[in-house]
């Protein structure tokens, strides 16, 4: 159960005490599963091993929105291999809400990627409009698990986008897993589905549609939204085949949302590290202009280049979606599915 504070009628300390419930799956090689600091390393699972990933429920606390602080994980419990337990199966296809999957980026540990889901589920309900009030999952890939600051140590980078692109098989299973549920939560409870994908969680994604036209799963609509903010993969991604880049995701969402910054510095970086290779979160894909490749209905281009509503600098400059109130209003206006907010 989340339990949810409004901050604009909170009291002093009832935002802090705001508690969420995270439901999650990993493809990290669990040695401790109750110990969320030290239990789930950057170490994975074998990709033709599915069965091995790990799925529980978190209780993240102390979640304070206004400090960006996005809490601690208080216990994990309901921990199962190859699929949730049943009754977290049963708590996704019946969440009394909608539903949010999130995908964090590169620089994240287990519980950095979990607290992540956590604050993004609360300032998102926090907007108080239609839709907006969530149950959310997480997925967690092996990132090596610092927080992002300057300055990057760009091995640490390379070795988190070797992992990212070979979570792509851990990916689609957890797709393939969860889609049931959503199914049921849609056709029982009409709760929408949206997707938030961050950074290089974009590049797990994306790994992750390729795998799933590869290995022979069809077009099938499991998200009312998805947004991908700040993506750290190629900005020609949709020009490619649904087996080689984001162009698949057109058959599993009914519209995707795009947020991106050319003020983006740790973007900038990554460009340099990718020998020149522009990413989709500088200046948003290519083409994004053509409406026939990129129809107004289907996609939502937001360029949050001037945003400024929030302490930038150049690692928070990467963080725009969760930090800048702007953004987050543009991000809950897509998920009610009003006119989006102009950044």
């Amino acid at each position: 159960m989340t339990n949810h504070t409004d901050p604009a009628s909170a009291t002093p300390g009832e935002i802090e005490s705001m508690t969420t419930t995270v439901y999650f799956a990993t493809n990290r090689l669990v040695t401790n599963a109750k110990d969320p600091q030290n239990g789930y390393p950057a170490t994975m699972v074998p990709p033709l091993e599915p069965d091995a990933m790990t799925y529980g429920v978190a209780t993240v606390d102390q979640i304070d929105i206004p400090a960006n602080n996005a809490g601690v994980i208080k216990n994990i419990t309901n921990v199962t291999k190859g699929g949730f337990s049943k009754q977290a199966q049963a708590r996704i296809s019946k969440p009394g809400s909608n539903l949010l999957i999130f995908v964090h980026g590169f620089d994240n540990s287990f519980s950095a990627g979990i607290t992540r889901a956590a604050f993004n589920r609360e300032w998102l309900a926090a907007s108080g409009l239609p839709g907006s009030d969530t149950t959310v999952v997480a997925f967690s890939w092996p990132s090596l698990g610092k927080l992002l600051g300057f300055p990057i140590l760009w091995s640490d980078y390379k070795a988190d986008q070797l992992m990212a692109r070979n979570s792509g098989p851990a990916m689609m299973t957890f797709l393939s897993r969860i889609q049931p549920a959503l199914e049921a939560a849609a056709k029982d409870d009409g709760a929408r589905c949206t997707l938030l994908a961050h950074s290089m969680g974009n590049l797990v994604l994306e790994a992750g549609l390729e795998n799933w036209f590869l290995h022979g799963n069809g077009p099938s609509v499991i998200f009312n939204l998805a947004v991908l903010a700040a993506a750290d993969c190629r900005y020609d991604t949709f020009d490619q085949p649904p087996t080689a880049g984001l162009k698949g995701l057109t058959s599993l969402a009914d519209r995707t949302a795009i947020y991106y910054s050319t003020a983006d510095q740790v973007l900038h970086l990554s460009t340099v590290v990718n020998l020149g290779a522009k990413r989709l979160g500088q200046d948003g894909p290519h083409n994004r202009a053509d409406p026939i490749e990129f129809p107004p209905a289907q996609f939502g281009m937001h360029d949050c280049s001037d945003v400024r509503d929030y302490d930038f600098d150049p690692a928070s400059s990467h963080q725009y979606y969760r930090m800048s109130p702007t953004v987050r209003a543009s991000i809950a206006s897509e998920m009610a599915g009003t006119a989006a907010v102009a950044v």
